[in-house]
This record gives C-alpha cells, structure tokens and sequence, in this order.
C-alpha cells in the first residue's frame, strides 16, 4: 500500500532544500571573493603580544586557505585607534581585517569622552577568535599564598595595600576595581603605561600585587617569581587547573577574562563575515596551533558573528556601569 506524503510537508522539505542550496552558493560566492586578492591583518599594537600572535596565526592560516599573500601590519599607537582607524577606512571586502583586544571594543567607547569609533556603524563583527584567564599574582616577598589572605590585610589596613594594572582605564584596571567592589576592600591602584612596566616593578617588589593576564605572567608563575593568587574565571583555567578560582575563596563575582576578537569594517557582507567566521574556527582547531596558544595561557573561542556582535554588546553594558560607578577616567 503507497503511502501519501502530505503536500504541506513536502512544501516544507522543498524550502529547506532550498535554503540549503542558496547558503552552499552564498558560501561558494564568499569563498570566491576571498581568493581574489591579498589580506591584511591589522594589529593595532606592537610585535610579540597575543595580540600579534593571533594576527599571524591568521595570516598564515589564509594565505594557505585562499593562496593569497596574507600580511600582518603592526600600527602601534593611541592606544590602539591607529591601527583601528585604518580598517574602518578600509573596503569591507573581507581583505582588511582588525585583530584587537576586548578592552579598544567595550571598555574604550565609555572610559574615552571622545572615543573616534561607533563599534556597532563602523564594524563587522566576525568572530571571537581566543581567550585568556586573568590572574591576580603576588611577589613572594609579600608572603601571599591565596586571595583570601590579601583580603584580610587589606581589611585590617585599608588603602595601604596596592596593586599594578596596564593603565587607567584597561581590564586589568577594572578587574581590579571589580575584586575590590566585590569583597569590600580598599586597594590602592598603581597605573602603569603598558604590561611590562607594570610587571617590571611587581617583580622588582615596587608593587607587592598585579592583576594581569595568564599569558605574561605564566612563566614567572613557573619559576617561582611569581605566585599564583586566582583566576578571575568561573572555572579553572585548562592551562593552568592547579590555580584556584578567586570564587574558590570566596571572592564570588569577579569573572573577568581577557579576549581577542577579529573585525571587517562596515559594509562586509554577512555571507562573507560568517566565512571568514568559519574559515578562523577551523585555523585555530588545528592541533599545532592549539598548542601554540596553549602555550601562551591562550584557548581558542571561536563565535558565528551573531555571538560575538552579542557578546561584543553585553560586555560594554557591564563596564559601562562598573566605569561610571567607580567613577574612572581616561589619562
């Protein structure tokens, strides 16, 4: 006996068929567009930061993908905007690409009055491309073994214990600001002009304390200049499980993790933004690049562009009430 199929089901079967076929052509198209010029990887700061290693994980990953030359320009300076400026400049063919951290996409455009950029109008989001824990580190002449420690002195001696961060205004900053809102402490901030400054006089014992990210502090974590206090995740980090979560101890609320995300500028097409989306999951899924973040304190995070333009908006919410509650501004 034949059995009849439905005319409405078979109308529905026919639509997805059809929508399969037109999202394999759109791909075929995006694809097709990639492969017909060089690209550009921007890096608004300096050779040899995570930052710099992402945009070259990239390059590399794209020019074997699309036998393309891929570069990557270093555009150093105000505080990113340089580099940034170039590709909202740039033609949003998908060729001209923007590697920045989170801080130049949600912390800026409320911590600067006179921010040049509108994240949302000038930008494509395409996809976060890592992560990287932050962890609250200790000189060992301080005599801290955990966080739990740092918050009872800095409750017997307020405003007499201080901590280095990057700069007024950056998510080590914050993290900080955020660790002390959320366990009722008075730290004093010691801002510096960059990372390495700051860490200099943290392991030189200017500063007994240091918010900071994995990456930079993980090998003095190691030998033993450093000692590992938490990590300001929901979880423990899988390239460091044997530092506890600051929630570990009781700190409860001060998820803070640092991120690298990949942009075009405006006007790149949603067919060509999801490729370039799936063409930076599958370059950093493979298993030597893996292990090239690993080893830098970094996992990778990959976003279709919807996720990421999301996370890219709930992130500002949460700095911009922290920023305009702590009362903080820009030097």
């Amino acid at each position: 006996m034949t059995r009849r199929i439905p005319l409405s089901r078979l109308l529905g079967v026919a639509v997805l068929a059809l929508a399969a076929t037109t999202a394999v052509q759109a791909q075929s198209e995006a694809q097709k567009q990639l492969a017909g010029d060089r690209f550009t990887i921007v890096s608004p700061f300096p050779p040899g930061g995570p930052v710099d290693t992402l945009a070259r994980v990239l390059s590399d990953g794209l020019a074997k993908r699309y036998g393309q030359p891929a570069v990557v320009e270093n555009l150093a300076g105000a505080a990113g905007n340089i580099g940034i400026d170039k590709v909202k400049r740039a033609k949003g063919d998908g060729h001209t690409l923007l590697v920045v951290p989170a801080g130049n996409l949600t912390i800026n455009p409320t911590l600067m009055p006179n921010f040049p950029f509108d994240i949302e109008k000038d930008f494509v989001p395409v996809t976060m491309l890592a992560t990287a824990p932050n962890v609250l580190v200790a000189t060992p002449a301080s005599g801290f073994k955990n966080a739990k420690e740092v918050v009872a002195q800095a409750k017997a001696k307020p405003g007499t214990l201080s901590y280095a961060s990057p700069g007024v205004g950056s998510g080590l900053h914050l993290a900080g600001e955020l660790f002390k809102q959320q366990a009722a402490v008075d730290l004093l901030h010691v801002p510096y002009k960059g990372t390495a400054p700051a860490l200099n006089d943290v392991l030189g014992g200017v500063v007994p304390l240091m918010f900071s990210n994995l990456p930079a502090t993980l090998p003095f974590i190691k030998s033993g200049k450093l000692v590992a206090l938490g990590v300001t995740e929901a979880k423990r980090s899988p390239v460091a499980p044997e530092i506890p979560t600051l929630a570990e101890q009781g700190i409860q609320g001060v998820n803070v993790t640092s991120w690298y995300g990949l942009l075009a500028p405006a006007g790149t097409s949603p067919a060509i933004a999801a490729q370039l989306a799936k063409d930076a999951a599958e370059i950093l899924a493979a298993p030597a690049v893996r292990e090239r973040l690993l080893a830098q304190g970094m996992t990778d995070a990959s976003m279709k562009p919807a996720e990421f333009a999301a996370a890219i908006r709930d992130e500002t919410a949460v700095w911009a009430k922290i920023i305009k509650a702590r009362n903080i501004v820009a030097e």
